[in-house]
């Protein structure tokens, strides 16, 4: 199934908040705004750019289950700098696709060397429901002859 849209859509439904962080601020300062904001990731920025990602997953495999303290641990230790970014213009299909593919689940999404925004594969697949739902609703117009074209 071809997925139509594009990342910018999804954006543009979002609040336009971007959740993020610093490298110096403590695991468990970041752990605790992802509860608050009930968000599974937080970019890091330091200094307006972007330099990693922290998700629940860096903080279970690499705190939790390495016996380290998250009160002691600084997010720089523990955050994901090998980033893959998208353009605002990359496809639903593609982003959905990579994501899959190599099993991460936040892209920040990056346009002209600014960070526009997070997508998170619930984003992704809130959107595939909504095109899917959309696309129903027009075939049972059709078929019921209520097709106006």
């Amino acid at each position: 199934m071809n997925v139509t849209g594009t990342i910018d859509a999804i954006l543009n439904q979002k609040s336009g908040e971007i959740w993020s962080i610093s490298p110096d601020a403590t695991v468990y300062d970041a752990i605790a705004m992802m509860a608050e904001k009930n968000i599974g990731a937080l970019v890091v920025v330091q200094e307006e750019q972007l330099v990693g990602i922290l998700s629940e997953r860096d903080y279970t495999r690499k705190v939790m289950l390495r016996g380290k303290r998250s009160r002691e641990t600084f997010v720089k230790e523990i955050m994901s700098t090998q980033l893959t970014t998208v353009d605002s213009k990359e496809s639903v299909d593609d982003c959905l696709r990579f994501m899959t593919d190599k099993r991460v689940r936040h892209l920040p999404v990056v346009d002209d060397g600014k960070l526009r925004g997070v997508i998170s594969i619930g984003d992704l697949v809130k959107h595939v429901i909504s095109v899917q739902s959309a696309t129903l609703d027009h075939l049972e117009r059709y078929i019921s002859g209520g097709y106006t074209g």
